[in-house]
């Protein structure tokens, strides 16, 4: 029997060399649309880069197809550069604009971020309308050179059809390594949980940036490919209709597996021909054709081959067997985390006002306070998401306020959140193993990722997916993801909430043989019953400010802390 992996690379194997094999035992014209196919192709598997594996809807990819077709178109003519020459070019032109644009644009939001990309490219459509003594305007550039590779002329359309999709198998097998195993988890963390991501310790701009880059650098490859296979560029290979071309592609295909972009583009190039003898009405039927595969194929055509490829075990119960003991190994902080005198406002509202303490190694520090009390917003600054005013944050001897959040997390800095934010295409194991060091080997991962999960009492419940876990065990999940990035201080926000008291019982347990093995715990959460007899130290925050810290049984007295909870009548 094969492995679902396995099974993966052979249907994309199919995908790549049946289609050019069939169109090569055809006529002249077929092997033509087959060609374009291909280079769709190419420029649909850089577009799920972005699109797909961070989620980002960039309208730039048409631009950059256009981009590379005018680079190569360019520089053969008029500085009578050879074909891999200006082939490598194509690549590297967009890549340097999409350097440019990125720092800027990868910050914004969703549509922010597509309204931004789609600007960029109308300003290179623009460009290539009117300046017209380079571009030759509305008219375009004729008389691009043939394809010749070591003196090897590629002008017939045999010839191009094994150029175009033999440069597509290279990407893919490119692509396929580069986001195989852990870095293709830790980008679907990215995607979907980006805050839970940065708290293990990864990195998004980089990551961002590099798939970005990696997606432009295709798509003028497929526009080089375009070019030359037409041998005319006009301002048409860069106007919106290429983009959306593309979108439609990804989308009918499905954007998250190379065969996918085969599926997608080898579907649309032909869809137009086999509606031909509707006539007029064929744009039509076209249409329909698209807007059915969108609603009956949320996860495009890929989709349907999820199952062959050896679809995981729905979510089915597990007996529990305690494991607390199994501790993981915890990352020793011999200074702990220290902030002292932080402060935070939200224009005229003070959310921090010079709040300092301190969590040692070994020691669980409770963090009580009101709703609006700051709570959040501390955790929220000290693990980077939020930049204080003022204040000096050491974790370990070592000043971490000018961190990045994923700098914070690979120190040794841990979080999570309210609201467990799981990845639902991933599985329990796979979830974990995204949150483990780049540093560690397969194996070593792997049997840390296993730890972890044993010591929340999920080794069985590795091979379900994320999004099919309870409240209570997506909770143990998010602990043993949190633990697997070794952290040598956590902060949890609200742990035991929507636990029963059986739970957080075993919870309470955990984070007990976590202290003891060295791990610096910052707790907080309403239940005092909860709270109060697992912490060390207790500390109470009201409208920013510490009202009382000491031993739980002296802040549960003290009348601060009463009044922070209860109102200033009350005793």
């Amino acid at each position: 029997m094969t492995h679902p992996g396995q099974r993966g690379f052979l249907l994309t194997a199919v995908f790549l060399f049946a289609p050019p094999a069939i169109a090569f035992a055809a006529g002249d014209y077929e092997r033509r649309v087959m060609t374009l196919a291909g280079i769709y192709a190419l420029a649909v598997l850089g577009y799920q880069l972005v699109f797909g594996r961070i989620g980002a809807l960039s309208l730039a990819q048409g631009c950059f197809f256009g981009l590379g077709a005018y680079t190569t178109g360019l520089l053969g003519i008029h500085f009578g550069w050879t074909f891999p020459a200006s082939f490598l070019a194509a690549a590297i032109v967009p890549a340097l604009l999409a350097f440019v644009v990125a720092l800027p644009v990868l910050r914004l939001g969703s549509h922010y971020f597509a309204l931004a990309t789609l600007g960029i490219s109308q300003v290179v459509l623009l460009v290539a309308v009117n300046w017209t003594d380079v571009t030759g305007g509305a008219n375009g550039l004729y008389g691009i050179p043939e394809v010749s590779i070591l003196d090897r002329s590629f002008s017939s359309s045999e010839a191009m059809l094994v150029l175009v999709w033999g440069t597509l198998a290279v990407a893919v097998t490119g692509v396929s390594a580069m986001l195989r195993g852990r870095a293709s988890h830790r980008l679907s963390v990215l995607r979907d949980a980006p805050e839970a991501a940065a708290s293990i310790g990864i990195d998004a701009a980089a990551h961002r940036l590099a798939l970005f880059l990696a997606s432009a650098a295709l798509g003028g490859v497929a526009g080089a490919l375009q070019a030359h296979s037409v041998g005319v560029v006009s301002p048409a290979v860069a106007e919106f209709h290429v983009m959306v071309t593309i979108l439609a592609m990804t989308v009918v295909g499905g954007r998250g597996h190379p065969a996918g972009a085969i599926l997608g583009a080898v579907l649309l190039v032909h869809l137009p021909e086999w509606f031909r003898f509707l006539e007029a009405n064929y744009l039509i039927a076209h249409g329909a054709a698209l807007l059915l595969a969108v609603i009956l194929l949320p996860q495009g055509l890929a989709g349907l081959f999820q199952r062959w490829l050896g679809e995981k075990p729905h979510f089915k119960p597990h007996t529990d067997v305690s494991s607390d003991r199994n501790i993981p190994a915890v990352r020793r902080a011999s200074d702990g985390l220290e902030i002292n005198n932080v402060e935070k406002r939200f224009g005229g509202i003070v959310a921090l006002d010079k709040v300092s303490l301190r969590i040692s190694a070994g020691e669980i520090v409770g963090l009580i306070g009101p709703n609006g009390s700051g709570k959040t917003t501390l955790v929220n600054v000290i693990s980077g998401l939020v930049a204080p005013d003022r204040g000096r944050l050491v974790l370990d001897k070592q000043e971490i306020g000018a961190m990045g959040p994923h700098l914070r997390a690979r120190l040794g800095l841990g979080r999570s959140f309210q609201s467990p934010a799981t990845t639902p295409t991933l599985t329990i194991l796979e979830s974990v193993l995204a949150a483990t060091s780049s540093n560690h080997d397969n194996a070593t991962a792997q049997r840390l990722a296993e730890s972890c999960l044993a010591f929340v009492d999920l080794s069985g419940w590795g091979v379900e997916f994320s999004g099919t876990l309870p409240p209570a065990k997506a909770r143990d999940l998010d602990l043993a993801r949190l633990l697997a990035a070794e952290p040598s201080v956590v902060m949890l926000d609200e742990p035991a909430a929507g636990l029963t008291p059986t739970e957080r019982a075993r919870l309470a347990n955990r984070l007990k043989n976590l202290a003891e093995a060295g791990l610096g715990i910052l707790v907080i959460d309403h239940s005092m019953d909860f709270l109060l007899p697992l912490a060390d130290r207790v500390i109470c925050l009201a409208s920013g400010v510490i009202v009382s810290e000491g031993r739980p049984e002296e802040v549960a007295r003290h009348p601060a802390a009463i009044a922070a909870y209860f109102g200033e009548g009350r005793r």
